[in-house]
């Protein structure tokens, strides 16, 4: 596969042979709602080194069981992170993490190798309330709904007659945003990534986040079964997912900002409570791409991007709204 900006991935030095580790989501092992370069990590690896997560989905067990889950579907992780955590906050999302990437420095590039995605449970939720999402004013209300997930056929079984394919992916991964921020709110994407809710970023892709930390200090949480762009009522198909990813220190690649690659495609995207600002971001992103890896005019790289990329929103409800530009690997002939 055609790597985004270049073909050597730079392994950390001192890297003897790259292991896997596991971390599950629990009391010990989460921030609750922040990204922190301040925090302390509760996984250390090597460049190279592979990490297989599973995380809970964001709601409290009693909420799930108010919705009809029974009480023997709600994982025990789920209630020991309710009754045990008590550091939450400001953002509501349980993450995995924070997990620390030997090398990694600030000015590198963390490459994330997304290998696989699977949903761990055999339901998801959608919810909206009033004060978020879109048509908040048409919706004064909470509701949430219960939607069961064929795990062996990869769908979701919405309502009789309507099912929906699954295509499982993180809602947010990112790292510690520089330390200036402090305790980063886990709800708006920001430079550091985070709470993205891009739907692309599927098994087979690859994430590209700028390092401004010693560690990197990773996190990963906010699992869907599946989403559209936008995300217009504030959640996805929510659910808790194993995710297996492996994770590469390139001191060979700066950027400023999160970037991603698809097989198929070159993905920038933008970040900003304003939607066009956003779109300005990701096209500004994808042009400087061009720029500096095509080797192209940005005259050039500019129109290239009006002619053959796609320019989508991500999500347009979590304060920094997302857009993003898909750019086809096709057209490049070398």
């Amino acid at each position: 596969m055609l790597r985004w900006l270049c073909l050597a991935a730079v392994l950390a030095s001192g890297t003897a042979r790259a292991e896997t580790h596991t971390l599950n989501a629990g009391p010990g092992t989460v921030a609750w709602g922040n990204y922190d370069a301040a925090r302390a990590p509760v996984l250390r690896i090597k460049s190279g080194d592979t990490v297989v997560f599973r995380t809970l989905l964001t709601n409290s067990p009693a909420g799930l069981e108010k919705a009809g889950v029974a009480p023997d579907k709600v994982e025990q992780a789920l209630r020991d992170v309710f009754a045990q955590v008590t550091d939450k906050g400001p953002g509501g999302h349980i993450l995995n993490g924070p997990v620390f990437i030997d090398g990694a420095e600030p000015g590198d590039t963390l490459e994330i190798r997304i290998r696989k995605i699977e949903p761990a449970i055999d339901y998801a939720y959608n919810g909206f309330r009033y004060g978020a999402g879109i048509l908040t004013d048409d919706f004064p209300y909470a509701r949430i709904k219960i939607v069961p997930l064929d795990r062996k056929r990869m769908v979701a079984n919405f309502a009789p007659g309507i099912e929906i394919a699954l295509h499982p992916f993180f809602g947010s991964m990112g790292v510690a945003p520089p330390a200036d921020f402090g305790r980063y709110d886990s709800t708006p994407p920001t430079i550091s990534g985070g709470n993205m809710d891009n739907k692309e970023l599927v098994a087979g892709t690859t994430l590209y986040l700028p390092v401004y930390n010693k560690g990197a200090l990773f996190e990963i949480g906010d699992g869907h079964a599946g989403q559209g762009n936008g995300e217009v009522d504030v959640t996805a198909l929510e659910t808790s997912l194993i995710g297996t990813l492996e994770f590469v220190v390139r001191k060979d690649l700066k950027i400023t900002y999160p970037r991603a690659e698809t097989p198929t495609h070159y993905i920038a995207m933008g970040f900003d409570d304003d939607l066009s600002i956003a779109a300005h971001k990701a096209v500004r992103e994808m042009v400087d791409f061009l720029a500096t890896v095509k080797h192209m005019s940005r005259d050039d790289a500019y129109m290239l991007v009006s002619v053959a990329g796609d320019l989508d929103a991500t999500e347009v409800v979590d304060r920094n709204k997302g857009m993003h530009v898909m750019l086809p690997k096709a057209i490049f002939k070398r």
